[in-house]
């Protein structure tokens, strides 16, 4: 039952078959935003987890409407910010549905999942920590693809000189790269953390930020 965790939640449409209309857009988006979660929380049902895990799950995926909802309405301004910031939301609902049981933070100016920033090289920090003295590294997203991103700008990870090595504590720092970002613009990424034991991956998740350039 892999697919919440390894889903790779882009959703496009044929351009022909779609509104040019922002605020329609936007409209639709949200409601698409809400249709899904129960997709997911189908997925929870499934598992049949304990109590408080169920809960934590559930908990995750209704954040997650509520808050890239609001992106959608308040800070998207384009068609393709409003699927930015979707897509995200996706994002984010599969990973709640699959679980959090690693100690894994990703923050950019201080904020985990929703932030703001200026343009420019932007300073991503990776923090985990493995369970029952296990180490972390950096992990693939999907193949050999190290991180997904999408973005209305460009922008990437710098993937020259990443620290790829196993660390008891991890504490890293990337480098986002929207020099030529402007005001309004929007970046969504996720970082792929692992968790090994003896050379063999023992766990791996995702977590997933969306970035408001001001």
């Amino acid at each position: 039952m892999a697919m919440p965790m390894d889903y790779d939640g882009m959703r496009s449409d044929d351009e022909s078959e779609r509104t040019d209309n922002v605020n329609e857009y936007q409209r639709t988006c949200i409601d698409f935003i809400e249709d899904i979660s129960h997709d997911y929380e189908a997925w929870v049902d499934y598992y049949k987890l304990p109590e408080d895990e169920d809960n934590r799950r559930r908990s995750g995926i209704r954040a997650t409407i509520t808050r890239t909802n609001e992106w959608i309405a308040k800070v998207a301004q384009s068609i393709k910010a409003v699927d930015v910031v979707m897509n995200d939301g996706i994002q984010k609902m599969a990973e709640s549905t699959a679980g959090k049981p690693l100690e894994i933070g990703v923050f950019v100016n201080h904020k985990s999942g929703y932030t703001e920033t200026h343009p420019g090289i932007i300073d991503i920090n990776v923090k985990g920590h493995g369970r029952k003295g296990r180490k972390m590294k950096l992990g693939f997203h999907f193949k050999d693809d190290r991180f997904r991103m999408e973005s209305t700008c460009k922008a990437y990870v710098d993937e020259s000189n990443l620290p790829t090595q196993e660390f008891e504590t991890m504490d890293i720092h990337l480098k986002l790269h929207a020099e030529n970002a402007k005001p309004r613009d929007v970046i969504s990424f996720t970082v792929t953390v692992c968790e090994v034991e003896n050379d063999v991956e023992y766990d791996k998740r995702g977590v997933s930020t969306i970035v408001h350039l001001v």
